[in-house]
């Protein structure tokens, strides 16, 4: 559904490499409040896993999971699915903000968890999750799809770890996504349970920028977050932006909005443009607008030459493999805890950053800043 964002499970043509026997790795589904699980299934069970269990308290969605995977079984509980000693890791997309707590009871009951981004809303759920996964031994992974499961995407990291554009030092991403507020959830609209906008989708980009940057943290410089355009929303915010700079000393810029127009062939026109010594490199994730609808265009420039590079359907998603091999190995080859929860702990402050500035939680209708009357939610 290349129209709506909230359910796309990207596809590739590149044959996933299965990484276990059958059986060898057992996951469970469940919290299925985000439609981002069907693809976080789709890549464990490409590679290899076995999707077990089911659960949902709306039953009609975990039926509609189940459709799609007709082995697994529907539980009667959550507490069902922790007490399976053959699962080895809980798969799991809540409201944002039942995220960390949910992480916290899975990794005390000997699973490792796989969340949707993002993986938390306040710092002090952060501290929870960090201080569980040190105490169980556990994993804490997210799905920071935009990267994980975007063929350019790892493309891209591929090229920046052979030298094609020198170091990097500077990485420019914007995420613009359809609203199509009719199929969201009263959650979505609802600062609390959402988080903001820089905590939701700018978790994508600060993780890119730490990955492609080779930054183990960063600063950040300045956020801003605003409601352009959604005054029946008040609590919804439509823009943010963010600027950071990594410890690899390269520099970072984030905008992200829900203002995707109608006439897109696709939820969202995601670009990256990534600045080096020796060349850059732009990333077309998604479309490549009014010339070819087909998504993930890598084009490359140093001082080699230009070059285009399609790269659907050719690099596949190694993420899900290297993720089955590092619960059953106790492994970091897919993504270090620290890097999972670094992402994280940025965009909150950005976050953060964004509520403190002067205008606070302002509102922003047709222009005209309008102070809002909502105080900030504290992140501890």
């Amino acid at each position: 559904m290349r129209k709506d964002g909230m359910f796309y499970v990207p596809e590739s043509q590149h044959q996933a490499e299965v990484v276990c026997a059958p059986g060898e790795f057992v996951f469970a589904a469940v919290a299925l409040d985000h439609g981002h699980i069907y693809g976080m299934c789709a890549g464990l069970v490409e590679a290899g896993g076995t999707l077990k269990w089911i659960y949902d308290p709306e039953p009609e969605r975990a039926t509609a999971l189940q459709q799609k995977y007709p082995q697994a079984q529907l539980a009667p509980s959550l507490e069902a699915v922790l007490s399976d000693d053959a699962v080895h890791l809980v798969a799991a997309a809540a409201i944002t903000n039942e995220r960390g707590p949910l992480g916290v009871r899975v990794m005390q009951a000997g699973k490792d968890y796989f969340t949707d981004k993002a993986p938390f809303t306040t710092l002090q759920q952060l501290e929870d999750a960090r201080a569980t996964a040190a105490q169980t031994g556990k994993k804490y992974m997210v799905y920071y799809s935009e990267r994980l499961h975007v063929e350019s995407a790892i493309y891209a990291g591929q090229l920046i770890d052979q030298g094609a554009i020198g170091k990097v030092v500077q990485v420019m991403g914007t995420g613009p996504h359809l609203l199509a507020a009719h199929r969201r959830p009263d959650w979505f609209f609802r600062r609390e349970q959402y988080g903001g906008i820089l905590c939701d989708i700018g978790s994508h980009q600060i993780e890119q920028f730490l990955t492609f940057t080779g930054s183990y943290d960063a600063t950040i410089n300045y956020s801003r977050v605003a409601n352009f355009n959604q005054p029946q929303y008040p609590e919804l915010e439509d823009f943010g932006e963010i600027s950071l700079t990594g410890t690899s000393g390269s520099s970072g810029y984030v905008r992200v909005d829900w203002f995707t127009p109608n006439g897109l062939g696709t939820w969202g026109d995601g670009r990256m443009v990534i600045l080096g010594t020796d060349g850059y490199i732009e990333l077309r994730k998604y479309i490549d607008i009014a010339r070819d609808p087909a998504k993930d265009h890598v084009y490359l420039v140093n001082h080699e030459g230009e070059y285009h590079f399609g790269v659907s359907g050719k690099i596949g998603y190694p993420f899900f493999g290297q993720l089955i091999r590092d619960v059953l190995d106790r492994t970091e080859t897919a993504m270090t805890q620290e890097h999972a929860f670094k992402a994280a702990e940025l965009c909150l402050i950005a976050q953060q950053q964004a509520w403190n500035r002067p205008e606070g939680l302002a509102g922003f209708q047709q222009g005209n800043a309008i102070a809002s009357s909502a105080a900030a939610p504290h992140l501890r």
